[in-house]
This record gives C-alpha cells, structure tokens and sequence, in this order.
C-alpha cells in the first residue's frame, strides 16, 4: 500500500505514553494519596491499579479536565511511522467522505482519533487496549491503541510485514465508517430500537451496523483507489484475510470451540469479506445498505 500521497490529517490526538493512563500527568485531577490508597486496594485484590484509577477519574470529572485543556489546541500528525501513517489514512477518509457528502448536499465532519497506549478516558467509557479500536459516538473520537496493529498480525494472522499496511487501513476506515452512520443518523436510531428488543434482536441489529461500517471501508478504499492507485498486489488479499479472522465465527470458534449465531455482533468472516468487498467494487454509497438486504452470508456451523 502506497500512502505517501495521502494528506495528514490534523484531527489526530497523541496520548500514547502520557504518565501511563493516557492523561495528563499521569492521573487527571486525583491527589497523590488517593492515587496511592487506589494502589493498595488493587494489590490487595488483585485488581490493576489502572483500572480503579481510570474509573476515580471519571467519577471526579478528570475527563471533563482534559477535554478542557485540548480544546481548540493545535494538533499535528504524530512524527513516528506509525503516527504518520494514521494521520495519513484518517485525512484520506476526510478528504474521500467530504466528496461524497457534498456530492449529496451535505457538509462532512470529520472524527478526531485518539492514539493511546494501555489506556485513556473516552465519552463512552474507559478504553483500554484489550477492547480494540471502537469509536465513541458521544464525543465523536475514533480510538485506537497502536498494539492492535501488532496483535493484528501477531494474534489473528491477518496479515504479514508490509502488507499489513492495508489492512490496518481497513481497521482504521472501519471505524470512520461508524462515524458516517451517526451523521446520518444511523447509529441513534439504531440504538434507540435495540433498548426496545430482546437481546438476539438487538444483536441482529449490531452486526448490521458492524457490516455497512465494512462496505463503507469498502467505498473509502474503492474512491481511494481511483484518486491514487495506491493499492498494491497483495494488499486487498491481506485486507480479506483480517475481515475474515476477525468474523464472529472465527473468534468463537476460537476462544469457545462452537459458533453461536444468535451471539454474533459483527458478522461472520463471510459476511464482512461479502460486505467490504460489495463496498470497494461498486463505489457507491447506497451499496451499503445492510439494513434493508436479506442476505447471511456464511453464518458458520
């Protein structure tokens, strides 16, 4: 995957390394003694610290803190590879989906992304590495902790050297896709609903939602392509390979040696291979439309 071409976004926010919980100084807000006290309650119970730390923060407004101090500051790419590489595919997204919106009429706004390591506060809670890339539609941020990409080619085998390049270009527009569907409105009505069903049902509608955030990573790639030609052999075979080891079906497999389908909240491998590749084929935004197709595609057994 080529990237050098692509505009570096400045919408992206480092906290890696920053006093270890991903916030200023290290803990916010919180005096050193309760730091301490939260300290000797997690060696005492076996809980990580950062944990009981995080949580403190939140109850006392640390991140409310934080938000303060960054707003309206000015942010630059990351310097390291990584870093850059990140700010290089977020500000194609900006770039790919500001055309698209204005095509119908409308204004895109871009997400912020949020880099960290271990952990960091988030609108939606605390985010910690084991949780994965997620975006949080309350305060509108992409976050990502950049051990992903190791786990990525380490844990799930999607991919190998540089062409993990494209598929942890997959992961990151995955997301922005989630951020389209709360400016369409997408995600709240999708919420809204699932507090009204049973849980299968409510499932059902996640892996819809996981599916479209796919095809939509689909059409980044597709529009991406036709602007750069930037994909290089290998890459979409890389991409399909991660979309597939990460499949519900895959991962139960795994960690419970049976596929569940009424548990599934992403799609099977099948199904999120089918629906980015429906995405970076056809290039259109109404291809994406997982709400109203009937199809399954490879629930697994």
């Amino acid at each position: 995957m080529r990237w050098d071409d692509f505009r570096r976004s400045e919408n992206v926010e480092d906290r890696r390394g920053g006093g270890g919980f991903g916030m200023p100084g290290g803990a916010g807000g919180l005096g050193i003694g309760t730091v301490l006290i939260l300290g000797l309650i997690g060696w005492v119970f076996g809980i990580d610290p950062r944990i009981l730390i995080g949580g403190a923060e939140i109850l006392t407004g640390g991140q409310q803190q934080y938000e303060r101090k960054t707003t309206g500051e000015k942010r630059t790419a990351p310097p390291d590879e990584t870093g850059q590489f990140v700010a290089a595919v977020l500000g194609d997204t900006e770039d790919r989906w500001s055309e698209i919106f204005q095509a119908a009429g409308r204004r895109y706004v871009p997400p912020r992304l949020v880099m960290f390591s271990g952990m960091t506060n988030s609108a939606c809670g605390m985010a910690q590495a084991a949780m994965g890339p997620f975006y949080c539609p309350n305060d509108r941020v992409v976050y990502l902790d950049a051990s992903f990409f190791r786990d990525l080619e380490a844990k799930f085998g999607g991919c190998d050297g540089k062409a993990c390049r494209f598929a942890q270009a997959y992961v990151i527009t995955h997301e922005v896709g989630h951020h389209v569907q709360n400016l369409a409105g997408v995600l709240p009505r999708v919420q809204s609903v699932q507090h009204q069903v049973d849980q299968r049902q409510a499932n059902q509608l996640q892996v819809r939602v996981e599916l479209q955030a796919d095809c939509y990573a689909g059409l980044w790639a597709n529009r991406a392509q036709a602007k750069w030609n930037f994909i290089e052999p290998g890459d979409v075979e890389a991409a399909m390979q991660t979309a597939s080891a990460i499949g519900d079906d895959r991962l139960q497999k795994r960690s419970q040696g049976r596929v569940v389908p009424d548990a599934f909240t992403h799609g099977s491998s099948a199904e999120r291979v089918h629906w980015f590749t429906t995405g970076m084929r056809s290039g259109q935004f109404a291809s994406c439309n997982t709400f109203d197709s009937n199809e399954t595609v490879g629930r697994g057994q």
